[in-house]
């Protein structure tokens, strides 16, 4: 049995017996599971209520907040870059002399497996190619409207979202750790909330957070299976309707229920590295049959500028002239990771025991987002190019047939496409399933007091839940009502992870001054 549990076991002990147990009658587990029910009600009953309700909500968001988004991303990535170089960066995530539980490898392979690969498999050809026809400024079909095409991409998927991730992740492995507190996110605003973690109020930010990673991984669920329609839609022919989407949601939710049963050990590991071999397939494919000096070029160059640039795309939103462009690219993808960040931090910090500080923020922030970086230069690089030189039609394809055959189209122009097309699709069904997977066990954690290892059918209702939520939301207005629910979700857990970070830096420092007043005696 791992440090973490005995840790977590004996701070249990002293929580009424319900809490002790660890089972599945905790009072999150009911009233978030409550609340989820009531919402699909809403929502399979009255879909166009809850689509317009839920459209107000996001515009006033927007509106009102688009700048505290903005702030609170950059204010994250600051406090991560700020920890590499930091006095704290030699604190272990357990205690001192513990071993990392997972090879190097599969952690990667692990954290960016749940962090964002059906987003990366989705918008790898569809955004830059949106982006070069409707840039963020000035006319779109332009060589500088590639260069921002594939600048703002990187910023997207690269050093924000990631730090994201890192911050609420390293929060959780500290405490639950170092500390010996269950996995929760009450719990690591202890030392900022007091007493209160412990009760009603600190249960409000579990809630909170067991919404935002249902809204967030929904969206990607939905994503997931309207791609793999479309893939099939465009390649063999079958119907892309609403039918044959929740028919492809009942079948990969079958499947990942199944591996949720074999715990974090196995099926999520296995299926992690599994997916790291068929994307470095694909990536390695359309390196060598594409573009390959231009994508060398495209990588380099824009990497360079997305660094040089940072600043300025940090803090941008354009207030002398229209901001539907912010609104619907860089806040969305602000929110959308935030709405994440409880789910892949919950299980980042679980699969990160052992690492120090250091070497943890180093790992989770740079690794993927380089990752990242060269996944765009390869697919998006590869789609701007046929578009400029070859003239392929790739756009009015995607316009016709919808953003989710993007991939696809791409594909088809090489040889060997539709193999890999088909390749793509399976991709997309595993990533499908370790994302539901990671989040059934996030879900479990978070409505079991902290439990490592959730009883399955806390896990199972959980992911029913997921799926019937990205079903729901397909329902009630497709895309647009995913990217809808996950800004709405993430607003109020962006501010419970201001709290998490003040927490974490003062117990950081009253961790230090008593090796410094050691050091001085």
């Amino acid at each position: 049995m791992s440090e973490g549990i005995k840790y977590a076991k004996a701070y249990l002990a002293r929580f009424p017996s319900k809490f002790a147990n660890m089972n599945s009658t905790t009072p999150v587990f009911k009233i978030s599971s409550l609340l989820a029910f009531a919402f699909l009600a809403w929502g399979a009953f009255f879909p166009k209520h809850l689509s317009q309700v839920t459209g107000s909500i996001q515009g006033f968001l927007l509106d009102a907040f688009g700048w505290f988004y903005l702030l609170a991303a950059s204010g994250f990535l600051l406090c991560a870059l700020g920890l590499i170089f930091s006095r704290y960066g030699d604190i272990p995530l357990g205690p001192d002399g513990a071993e990392p539980e997972f090879p190097l490898l599969t952690w990667f392979a692990m954290l960016f497996c749940a962090g964002m690969g059906i987003g990366l498999v989705f918008w790898g050809v569809a955004e830059p190619n949106s982006h070069y026809y409707s840039p963020p400024m000035g006319p779109g079909e332009t060589p500088q409207a590639a260069r921002l095409a594939l600048r703002f991409t990187f910023f997207h998927w690269g050093l924000h979202p990631w730090a994201i991730y890192t911050m609420v992740a390293l929060c959780l492995a500290y405490f639950q750790f170092r500390k010996g507190t269950p996995g929760l996110i009450s719990l690591a605003c202890r030392p900022v909330l007091g007493k209160r973690a412990e009760g009603a109020f600190g249960a409000g930010f579990d809630i909170i957070a067991v919404f935002a990673t249902v809204f967030g991984v929904a969206t990607s669920l939905g994503f997931g299976a309207v791609q793999i329609s479309g893939g099939l839609s465009y390649l063999f022919g079958v119907p892309n309707t609403l039918t044959t989407q929740f028919l492809l949601i009942a079948i990969v939710t079958v499947l990942y229920m199944l591996s949720a049963q074999t715990g974090i050990q196995r099926g999520i590991k296995y299926l992690s590295n599994l997916n790291m071999v068929l994307a470095l397939s694909l990536l390695v494919f359309l390196l060598t049959l594409g573009p390959t000096h231009f994508i060398i070029n495209v990588f380099v160059t824009t990497l360079g500028r997305y660094i040089q640039n940072l600043p300025t795309m940090s803090l941008n939103l354009v207030p002398f002239a229209d901001s539907t462009w912010v609104h619907d690219w860089t806040l969305f993808y602000w929110a959308w990771w935030i709405a994440w960040a409880p789910f892949v931090g919950t299980f980042i910090a679980r699969i990160s025991r052992g690492r120090t500080v250091r070497q943890f923020v180093l790992g989770v922030l740079f690794v993927p987002t380089l990752f990242c970086a060269l996944w765009f230069s390869v697919f998006g690089g590869t789609t701007i190019s046929l578009e400029m030189v070859n003239h392929a039609g790739i756009n009015n394809i995607i316009n016709t047939q919808g953003k989710e055959v993007a991939l696809f189209t791409v594909l088809e122009q090489f040889p060997l496409g539709t193999v890999m097309s088909v390749i793509a699709m399976f991709l997309i069904a595993t990533f499908f399933i370790t994302s539901a997977d990671s989040a059934t066990f996030v879900l479990g954690t978070l409505t079991t007091h902290g439990n490592l290892n959730p009883p399955n059918p806390v896990k199972f209702t959980w992911g029913i839940i997921q799926s019937v939520a990205a079903a729901i939301l397909l329902w009630s207005g497709g895309l647009k009502a995913l990217q809808t629910g996950s800004i709405i979700a993430a607003f109020p857990f962006a501010i419970v992870m201001i709290i998490m970070i003040i927490s974490l830096i003062k117990s950081f420092k009253q961790e230090i001054k008593p090796s410094e007043q050691n050091s001085e005696s």
